[in-house]
């Protein structure tokens, strides 16, 4: 299924999130900060005593998209400024001994669905944060990632760390979701770059993810790296040993939706189309923002993309928007 979205005029993101920021809401991430943290904590422990946390600051170095030059082009990495106070949303997770990634846990109730996001190269954790309140506000709970090097994490990005590291999170997240209660259902989903991290989830833990989507996601590597500016060839590089993104697409059974921008001009349509194409399930959905471009797809398309996601993470339509 393909649907079109229409919209008139500029989203009006700031001034609808700022009435989302409830007294309840407020409480509910000040009960939750200290357990956030305390699971950090013992996480890190853990994983440390099974050996599942990597203690070498990347992973496999033979990928050849860790190539300096792909590196260059593929992260942008942001980080803030590190004297600045921590929200009591906030939380480190640590993926090696000496590397934590900083994430963002914008919760509202125990029941609700549960979003695990992985943004573009070019955006942090706090970006999100009035997006993170209209989640909330259609009763979604919104976990938000960042990369090695940006926001407040630790380290220097990679694309073998990133998804080595997308494991470990997620691994974190669910044992945080059962020991706090939260029982809705989790899906994972990421925009632009961070398809990559969605889709590696996806592959890896089926069984425990309810639902996929993907935003601005690519299809195949080798053409992404010609539009920043990378010619495969040079670096030795064959879509076989890169993201694999359309592979792991055509293994995922369960829920899936698809948004793309029509006049995306980093990754063009056609790679959501081909995504889409790909994918073997029953419950998916292709939605296309007419007019939008890779950058201005919140602009244009804000009320109908989160109706989407809305129906996609929670299809029996029990969400409810808080306050």
């Amino acid at each position: 299924m393909t649907v079109s979205i229409t919209t008139h005029g500029p989203c009006r993101l700031a001034g609808m999130a700022q009435k989302f920021v409830t007294p309840m809401l407020a409480r509910l991430q000040r009960e939750n900060s200290f357990i956030i943290r305390n699971t950090a904590k013992c996480f890190l422990c853990e994983m440390i005593e099974k050996e599942d946390i990597m203690t070498e600051d990347s992973g496999s170095h033979d990928n050849v998209l860790d190539h300096p030059m792909v590196l260059d082009c593929i992260f942008h990495p942001r980080p803030v400024d590190g004297s600045s106070p921590m929200s009591d949303k906030e939380v480190m997770i640590p993926v090696t001994q000496t590397v934590s990634i900083g994430t963002c846990f914008h919760m509202v109730d125990s029941l609700a669905p549960v979003v695990l996001f992985f943004h573009g190269n070019g955006e942090i954790v706090s970006d999100y944060d009035d997006l993170g309140r209209v989640y909330n506000s259609r009763g979604i709970n919104f976990i938000v990632v960042d990369y090695r090097g940006y926001g407040r994490s630790t380290g220097s990005p990679t694309v073998s760390a990133m998804m080595t590291d997308c494991r470990t999170i997620f691994s974190f997240v669910r044992r945080w979701l059962t020991q706090n209660g939260f029982i809705g259902p989790l899906t994972v989903m990421g925009r632009s770059l961070g398809s990559a991290s969605a889709l590696e989830l996806a592959d890896q833990f089926p069984s425990e993810c309810h639902g996929l989507i993907i935003e601005s996601g690519f299809a195949y590597a080798g053409e992404l790296l010609r539009v920043l500016g990378i010619e495969p060839h040079v670096i030795g590089f064959q879509e076989t040993r890169g993201f694999n993104n359309l592979d792991k697409m055509k293994s995922w059974h369960g829920p899936c939706l698809i948004i793309h921008a029509e006049f995306d001009h980093i990754i063009p349509f056609t790679d959501g189309q081909a995504l889409f194409d790909a994918c073997p399930s029953q419950e998916k959905k292709l939605v296309k923002i007419p007019g939008a471009n890779h950058n201005d797809i919140f602009m244009r398309g804000l009320d109908l993309y989160m109706a989407e996601i809305e129906s996609a993470v929670d299809p029996s339509g029990s969400c409810l928007p808080q306050g």
